[in-house]
């Protein structure tokens, strides 16, 4: 097993590092002052900073870095890219910098190996300019949607055209001023298989029978400009060309959606435990109490030396899931996706919440530390609930008894 680095690829993580660094993190509060700050989500403006970081990252080089096709992308492995997703996690605004967010990278991922030519040349070539943004409408709030088999919006087939019916929620980026499309998943063929009866469709954000219900809060926050949506499709019609690689195709696609997704999300809340530890570490050095700095009181110190632990195991961990969906396939990756998908947003969790806790009262009021703290939480449920990871684990163990 070999994590090692080629010259070239040591050289891009330099160039990210220093970018992320130098022009991205210091622009976070210009950024939340130029936001549009109302619960109104059709008045919401993208704060010209991110267009100017766009365009800064893209004469650098540094854009659409996660596609490991190399006519659409930097060409680099899941190994490679790890690193690189891991340093983009420390700032909130590092992935729409380098064109490399979700829920757009999986979009993209899904047009690329599943995509037309017409659907390629309408859709995925402006998401890859960084000229519009997309929504992926999975997710349903009347059923239990860790079981994505429980889905009850429909996308039926209706002679040339495709008939979309349903609710949708937690649609990330539906707010977006410049968002394009969604990627619908819907039930074509209630009678099929239990694995072919789902189809995904290319739907255009302006397409008539789409209705924005509300933008939904996490864990307070609206999420401007981009926001969360509780999405109405209401006979939405579409050319049969809309569907994706054909009728019931979807599960096909959403497992291969989600093997380097998941990659992509570990290592950036791993990135973002580095950037708690670290407020965690500076607070308690330069703090003092009872006489003491923070660091010597209580069980701080092993609170730190825990977090570092967690940290790297977290990431070698990560870097395995990832050499081996490379070199084996997502099946033989399964177990780690999986292990990956519990244990690095618990990490960043964890260690969010001890740097909320060592701030005392400036733990609660930081933006930087809610964020980072919102963000292991909300993972642990958004790309499947801890559980299911869990359940997958023991499954694939189990069945070497079997």
């Amino acid at each position: 097993m070999d994590f090692a680095h080629s010259e070239s690829t040591q050289q891009l993580i330099a160039q990210v590092h220093r970018f992320v660094h130098e022009r991205v993190v210091p622009s976070e509060a210009i950024y939340r002052d130029q936001l549009v700050d109302t619960a109104d989500w059709t008045q919401w403006k993208i704060p010209p900073v991110i267009e100017e970081l766009k365009a800064e990252a893209k004469r650098l080089g540094l854009w659409n870095l996660f596609l490991p096709d190399a006519e659409h992308g930097a060409g680099l492995s899941n190994r490679d890219y790890a690193p690189i997703a891991e340093v983009t996690g420390r700032s909130f605004l590092a992935p729409e910098a380098l064109n490399c967010s979700a829920p757009d990278t999986g979009n993209a991922e899904v047009l690329v190996k599943y995509g037309s030519a017409e659907q390629q040349q309408r859709w995925l070539a402006p998401l890859l300019a960084g000229e519009i943004r997309s929504a992926f409408a999975m997710t349903e709030p009347a059923v239990a949607s860790s079981d994505a088999t429980n889905m009850r919006a429909t996308c039926e087939v209706v002679g040339d055209e495709v008939v979309l019916n349903g609710i949708k929620w937690w649609t990330s980026g539906a707010g977006d001023p410049r968002l394009g499309f969604f990627i619908f998943m819907g039930v074509t063929d209630p009678s099929a298989s239990r694995h072919t009866q789902h189809s995904m469709v290319l739907v255009p954000a302006d397409a008539a029978g789409i209705r924005i219900v509300r933008m939904l809060p996490v864990i307070g926050n609206l999420d401007e400009p981009h926001g969360h949506a509780e999405v109405a499709f209401d006979d939405v019609r579409l050319p049969k060309s809309a569907i994706i690689a054909g009728p019931g195709r979807g599960f096909e696609i959403a497992q291969g959606r989600l093997g380097p997704g998941r990659i992509h999300h570990c290592m950036r809340a791993i990135g973002a435990a580095e950037r708690a530890l670290e407020r965690l570490c500076e607070r308690a050095v330069q703090r003092t109490a009872f006489g003491k700095r923070l660091v010597d009181l209580g069980g701080n110190r092993d609170i730190i030396a825990n977090a570092r632990m967690a940290i790297d195991q977290a990431r070698l961990l990560t870097l395995k899931a990832a050499w081996t969906l490379d070199t084996r396939g997502t099946r033989a990756a399964l177990t780690d996706i999986s292990a990956i998908k519990v244990i690095a947003p618990n990490v960043l969790q964890t260690i969010a919440d001890a740097a909320m806790q060592i701030h005392g009262g400036q733990g609660v009021a930081d933006a930087e530390l809610h964020w980072l703290y919102a963000m292991g939480r909300v993972l642990r449920i958004a790309d499947g609930p801890d559980e299911v990871h869990r359940h997958m684990v023991a499954k694939l163990e189990l069945a070497k008894y079997a």
